[in-house]
């Protein structure tokens, strides 16, 4: 990989923004990324996180096909369950502990939507890796993991989404060198848990709010730890929940609209035209009750390529 130097912030609150996803009356979510400091924390390029919600009479979580591309996502349940269906036929519950992994590549298109039956609450996250230039074009794929890798380090327990921590490797395939982890702490838990002096890190509460390095981590913000140390110590007095996530730090330079990563302006022009112009490009989603959803219109300006760091 590529060489590069310690990022000199250690630690660093990112606030999350509301959205409603789906559009205007849609879903609610917070995101953490990208944030107005950082866009990125390795190749992890985008963090909804939403709930606990009761659904009540409500529908939940419903998002109609929509397309993606140069990126793969990533949906971590903690309580609930969401459907998703998308172009290449897959059709696939996941509930709390599993992982669903699409890759879209050149193209993919997907819908999202809390199933008819359910438990009536709906709390996880949604994320997205950046893939490398030499995979962003690849075939679209989708994976289903129902069976996760776990480690111990003293009272925590962690299940790995996607690469190693610890002893634990995902067989999520990546792209980047990165790792995902939710890690669960018992009340009174204290354990250092390992890190890569290569990779930049982020922590999100998922609930409870433990300490992580000293720092007082409540669900909302994203804390940022950057790079350099071996260790980050979690403690809590009450039960918690965190998602790690890290990675080398992702040196090419992005334009990230709508849901769409490219290289420049105009690659984001020709995936805005071919969704809306419905070309074989990201294919239909079949199943889904409800239309597609319609791009927004480009902005008047050019879109620049960002780095990691605004």
């Amino acid at each position: 990989m590529s060489s590069f130097e310690a990022d000199p912030v250690t630690t660093e609150f990112l606030d999350g923004t509301p959205v409603a996803l789906g559009g205007p009356r849609g879903f609610p979510v917070t995101r953490t990324l990208p944030n107005r400091q950082r866009r990125m924390v390795g190749a992890w390029c985008f963090l909804d996180a939403y709930g606990p919600h009761e659904l009540g009479d409500s529908a939940g979580m419903r998002v109609g096909p929509h397309p993606h591309t140069g990126l793969q996502t990533v949906t971590w349940l903690v309580a609930g369950e969401v459907l998703h269906r998308d172009t290449l036929g897959s059709v696939q519950e996941i509930r709390p502990g599993q992982l669903n992994l699409m890759t879209a590549g050149r193209g993919i298109a997907h819908s999202e939507e809390t199933p008819r039956e359910n438990s009536g609450v709906l709390h996880g996250v949604q994320l997205w890796v950046a893939l490398p230039h030499a995979d962003r074009d690849m075939p679209a794929a989708f994976a289903h993991h129902a069976d996760l890798p776990m480690a111990t380090f003293g009272d925590v327990t962690a299940t790995v989404l996607m690469g190693t921590l610890g002893e634990a490797t995902s067989p999520a395939r990546i792209h980047t060198p990165l790792v995902g982890a939710e890690l669960t702490l018992p009340a009174g838990a204290s354990a250092e848990i390992p890190r890569k002096t290569t990779f930049e890190y982020g922590i999100l509460a998922l609930d409870g709010a433990p300490e992580v390095d000293g720092a007082t981590l409540k669900p909302g913000p994203l804390l940022y730890l950057g790079q350099g140390r071996s260790t980050v110590h979690l403690a809590t007095s009450s039960p918690a929940k965190v998602l790690l996530l890290g990675g080398e730090p992702f040196e090419e330079r992005l334009v990230m609209w709508w849901n769409f990563v490219a290289r420049d302006h105009d690659e984001i022009v020709q995936m805005r035209a071919d969704w809306e112009s419905q070309t074989p490009r990201f294919g239909e989603v079949r199943g889904y009750d409800g239309p597609r959803l319609p791009p927004p219109p480009m902005p008047l300006t050019r879109l620049v390529p960002r780095g990691r760091v605004r």
